[in-house]
C-alpha cells in the first residue's frame, strides 16, 4: 500500500492509519465520538494552534491542561531550551528535583514529600500500591466516571449490585486484577458509608478526582468529600486526591485547597511539566517513607525527574504564582460559560455549563450533572453537531461529550466575545 504524501489532515490520518492503531497515539484523538477527520497540529502560540493546512483555531484543550499560561509562553521555552543545552537525561539526580519537590510541598501543605515520574497513570498506580503496602490491605474504592489512567486494577465499572466487585473496561485486563476494586457512585455519601460499614478494616485506600474531568466537568459535593475523609480516617484508609488534571488548575493549591480538605496522598500531572511528561505522587512522610530505597515498596523510573520537563515545569509554576493570576483566569472562564449559556438560551437549546478555576465544562442538558449517570443523559448528538460547527468556525473543543475544557492565561476578552460569537451560529445550528 503506498503512502499518501500530501500534507491535508485527511492524507496525514490516512497515513497515520498504516503505522499507528486508529491513527492516534491516544484514544480520544482520532475523533470516533464525534466523528470527521483528527486535525494534525503543526504549531501553536498563546491561546491558538494551527493544522496541517494552516487553519488557526482558538484552543480550549490546551494539552488536556498543562498549558495554563498559554502556549510556547517565553520563559517556559527559554528555560526548556536552556536545559536541553546542558543535556537530554542523566539518569542521575538534579538539582532541579529537589527545586521541583520544595515547590510542590510548598504550594501543596498536605504534600511533605514527594516523588517525580513521567506520566499521570504512572502517578495513580504508584499512589495505589504505595497505600496497599503501607496499610498492608488489598482492596481500593474508586468512583464510576472518575479516570485515573490505563493502569490495569483501575479500568473498572461498577458491577450489578453495589458493592459487587469490578469488571475488567479493557480487554486484556484479568479478572483477577480488579477483584479487589470496589466502584461506587461519585457523590454518594450513603454508598461510601456502606462500603466502610461491609469492607472497612479491609479497605487500603479511596482514589477520587475531587473534581472530576473524565466524564466531564463535575464537581464533588463538601458533602462528599467530608464523609471520605471522615471514613478513611475512622478506619485507617488512605484518601488520595487524584489532582492530576485539577493539581494548579483550579487553584494554586488545589481542588483539596478549594474544599479545605486534607489528603493522605495525592497525584499531580500535567501542570508540573508545563507541557512536557512529567506527574508526581506525594504525601505523608510517614506513608511516603515506605517507598523504595527507604521502605519495601518498589517504584522506579529512567526518566523520573528528567531535567528538560523538570525546567519547564518550575517555569510554568513560577508564573501561575503572580499576583492575580487565578482570579483573572477564574474571570475569563466565567465569562466564557456565561456566554455560552446566554448564547444557547437565546436559541432555545438545553443547555448548562460550569466554571472552575481554569476548567469549564459544557452539558446538552438542563443542569449541571452531578454523578456519571447524569452525565450520560446529555444529548451528545446534538453536542456532536455543536463540536463541529464551533471546529469550521475555528474554535477547537474537547472532541468528545465527556471531557472537561481549559482556558489558558492568554485567552483574553476578544478571543472570549470571538468564541461566543461562533457558538452563537453553532446553538442555531443545534435548535
Amino acid at each position: 500500500m503506498s503512502t499518501p504524501t500530501s500534507s491535508t489532515n485527511d492524507a496525514l490520518f490516512a497515513r497515520a492509519q498504516l503505522t499507528t492503531p486508529g491513527g492516534v497515539n491516544s484514544p480520544v484523538r482520532a475523533f470516533r465520538s464525534v466523528g470527521g477527520t483528527p486535525r494534525f497540529i503543526t504549531r501553536a502560540q498563546g491561546p491558538y494552534f494551527w493544522d496541517a493546512e494552516d487553519k488557526r483555531y482558538i484552543d480550549y484543550i490546551g494539552s488536556w491542561g498543562p498549558a495554563i499560561v498559554g502556549h510556547a509562553h517565553p520563559a517556559v521555552v527559554q528555560a526548556v531550551q536552556e536545559a536541553a543545552a546542558r543535556g537530554l537525561s542523566f539518569g542521575a539526580p538534579t538539582a532541579g528535583e529537589i527545586e521541583m519537590a520544595e515547590e510542590i510541598c510548598k504550594l501543596v501543605p498536605s504534600i511533605e514529600q514527594v516523588r517525580l515520574v513521567s506520566s499521570g497513570t504512572e502517578a495513580t498506580m504508584s499512589a495505589l500500591r504505595l497505600a496497599r503496602g503501607a496499610t498492608k490491605r488489598d482492596k481500593i474504592i474508586k468512583f464510576e466516571g472518575c479516570y485515573h489512567g490505563h493502569a490495569d486494577s483501575l479500568l473498572v465499572k461498577a458491577g450489578s449490585g453495589l458493592l459487587t466487585f469490578g469488571n475488567p473496561t479493557s480487554a486484556g485486563v484479568p479478572e483477577d486484577f480488579v477483584k479487589h476494586t470496589l466502584v461506587l457512585d461519585y457523590n454518594s455519601v450513603e454508598q461510601l458509608e456502606e462500603a466502610f460499614r461491609n469492607a472497612g478494616d479491609e479497605i487500603a485506600c479511596v482514589i477520587v478526582e475531587p473534581v472530576a474531568g473524565n466524564m466531564n466537568l463535575v464537581r464533588a459535593t463538601p458533602e462528599f468529600l467530608q464523609a471520605m475523609r471522615s471514613l478513611c480516617s475512622m478506619h485507617g484508609a488512605i484518601l488520595i486526591f487524584d489532582e492530576v488534571m485539577s493539581g494548579f488548575r483550579v487553584a494554586l493549591g488545589g481542588a483539596q485547597e478549594l474544599n479545605g480538605i486534607t489528603p493522605d496522598l495525592t497525584a499531580l500531572g500535567k501542570i508540573i511539566g508545563g507541557g512536557l511528561p512529567v506527574a508526581a505522587f506525594g504525601g505523608r512522610a510517614d506513608i511516603m517513607k515506605h517507598l523504595a530505597p527507604l521502605g519495601s515498596v518498589y517504584q522506579a523510573g529512567t526518566l523520573s525527574g528528567n531535567p528538560v520537563t523538570v525546567a519547564a515545569g518550575l517555569s510554568t509554576l513560577r508564573i501561575i504564582q503572580q499576583p492575580g493570576f487565578y482570579e483573572s483566569l477564574g474571570a475569563q472562564t466565567k465569562k466564557l460559560t456565561d456566554g455560552l449559556t446566554a448564547a444557547a438560551k437565546a436559541a432555545g437549546v438545553p443547555f448548562a455549563a460550569d466554571a472552575l478555576g481554569g476548567m469549564f465544562g459544557l452539558y446538552f442538558a438542563p443542569q449541571v450533572p452531578a454523578s456519571y449517570s447524569e452525565v450520560m443523559q446529555g444529548d451528545k448528538e446534538r453536542f456532536n453537531v455543536f463540536f463541529h460547527a464551533m471546529l469550521d468556525a475555528g474554535v477547537y473543543l474537547a472532541p468528545s461529550a465527556y471531557e472537561a475544557g481549559f482556558v489558558s492565561a492568554q485567552h483574553d476578552d476578544a478571543i472570549i466575545e470571538e468564541t461566543i460569537a461562533a457558538a452563537r451560529k453553532a446553538f442555531a445550528a443545534v435548535a
